[in-house]
């Protein structure tokens, strides 16, 4: 078995041909091949279900058989196991496949393998070797994927490691990214197959389960949910800048809390470098996702209901064309970030920071835990007086404490008590959903505020200021029921 470990990056056409003219390629002969690749899976794509490709390849006169386990892209960054040997299209001999697991799996459904997608693309590659005990090679792939007759462009970078630390990926993607627009790829070849297969709308996608465990080391969680929520960000990024679904922007900005909680959560043991310059990059993107989210929910949610309870009002049909227009815009400026060149360089520069967070003093996990809960349920309940009274200022503190409470806990859900956890996160989460209902109406009044001035907007507000005073004694309720749950972290 080999580990294959790889950064993915897509570009433009245009800037696919000025590639080839970087310095680091400039003296150098490219190698180039044309590659047809043939994916096989069962018609209820059960490899697809457990993250399996099984593909033959047509490599000049050679067909090169490969077994790889699909990993999750985050900042480009794909680290996966792989097994190739040569072979015969339509021959499915699994046993140079040595993870016991996998090989009976395959083997299981060699008679439901067929044919399911092909890729074809000319790739040239060049061998780099920047530095002694460092090589890395550099292909760009075009061409196309082919499924059921739909197509769909190839044109992407593939810096794979074959000598040195992971760290010199980035390092070289870092030099490209300074003269070529290149973006780190969310998803593989076959994955975008996938999606060309299905021939149906794109959907937005919700964070993943984090994979952790309570005897792991700190850092090493903090590892993982750090690129879980990058892979969840990465994957609405083609959403927010192509569709109209406010749910992408929505979910994009929820991955970007999550990291900003995460960050957070640990930064008692983070390098204080480390989160000085990230978490303001990061609060800066979410700042731009936030204004379009803001006003996707005033135009679903806000304004009908404003609509119904003043009928045939002329201010609410000026607060409709100003609300519209403000949309427009603020789903123009999250595009805009989206598709920038700092954002693709933060995502690459993030990524290669997280990997290389310097290892903690190996306490594990379980011990990190319960005092990182307490510390985020202490934060609740002082905070839960003072957002009881008329300050929305307060409410909101208090919805930024739930928050971080709610993520730490899903974080954390692998290693904590199930039935008690339940009802724990039930509890949150509900009074998570109420303070999001009254920030809200909160916003709308801002909102309202700039575009009805003086005494165009005096009726509104009064009816703002009205729901939010019915929603206060339910708040009541749901905190007092959250300070009587039975905490699930002790005994741990």
């Amino acid at each position: 078995m080999a580990t294959e470990t790889e950064i993915k990056l897509s570009l433009s056409a245009r800037a696919a041909s000025q590639l080839p003219r970087h310095p680091l390629l400039a003296d150098g002969k490219p190698h180039r091949q044309l590659l047809i690749n043939t994916y096989y899976d069962t018609p209820d794509r059960q490899l697809r279900s457990q993250r399996i490709v099984v593909r033959y390849r047509q490599r000049g006169r050679e067909w090169l058989f490969t077994v790889k386990t699909a990993a999750l892209l985050s900042g480009g960054l794909a680290q996966r196991s792989e097994w190739e040997v040569l072979g015969q299209p339509g021959e499915f001999d699994f046993s140079h496949v040595d993870n016991l697991a996998i090989r009976t799996l395959l083997e299981s459904l060699r008679h439901q393998l067929q044919p399911i997608f092909t890729t074809h693309f000319r790739r040239h590659a060049w061998l780099l070797e920047p530095r002694d005990g460092v090589r890395v090679e550099l292909a760009l792939d075009r061409g196309w994927i082919e499924a059921q007759g739909r197509r769909r462009t190839i044109c992407e970078v593939e810096l794979e490691l074959l000598a040195g630390a992971v760290s010199e990926l980035f390092v070289l993607a870092g030099e490209l990214q300074a003269t070529v627009a290149l973006h780190p790829e969310a998803r593989s070849k076959s994955d975008r197959a996938y999606r060309l297969l299905a021939d149906a709308p794109d959907a937005a996608v919700k964070a993943l389960p984090v994979p952790i465990e309570a005897g792991m080391p700190t850092i090493g969680a903090f590892r993982q949910v750090a690129l879980s929520c990058l892979n969840h960000l990465q994957n609405n990024e083609e959403g927010v800048c192509d569709g109209d679904l406010p749910e992408f922007v929505h979910q994009a900005r929820v991955a970007i809390r999550r990291l900003r909680s995460a960050i957070r959560l640990w930064e008692p043991l983070l390098p204080e470098s480390f989160v000085a310059h990230f978490d303001p990059l990061w609060q800066e993107l979410a700042r731009k996702l936030g204004e379009a989210r803001n006003w996707d929910v005033f135009m679903a949610d806000t304004l009908p209901a404003l609509s119904e309870a003043f009928p045939d009002s002329v201010a609410i049909e000026r607060l409709s064309l100003h609300s519209e227009r403000r949309r427009a815009s603020s789903r123009k400026a999250a595009r805009t970030a989206i598709k920038s060149a700092v954002y693709s360089r933060l995502l690459t520069e993030f990524t290669a920071a997280v990997l290389g967070l310097p290892e903690d003093d190996g306490k594990p996990l379980a011990d990190f835990v319960p005092r990182c809960l307490d510390k985020r349920t202490r934060r609740v309940i002082e905070r839960s007086p003072n957002a009881l009274g008329a300050d929305a200022a307060a409410r909101h503190r208090l919805r930024v404490a739930f928050k971080q409470l709610r993520y730490a806990l899903e974080f954390f859900t692998p290693i904590l008590a199930e039935a008690p956890l339940n009802s724990y996160l039930h509890s949150a989460t509900c009074l998570q959903e109420l303070l999001g209902r009254l920030n809200d109406l909160a916003v709308a009044t801002t909102m309202t505020a700039v575009a009805l001035p003086g005494r165009q907007g005096i009726a509104v507000q009064g009816w703002l200021a009205v729901q939010t005073e019915s929603l206060r004694p339910e708040l009541a309720t749901l905190l007092g029921a959250f300070q009587e749950q039975s905490v699930p972290w002790k005994p741990f």
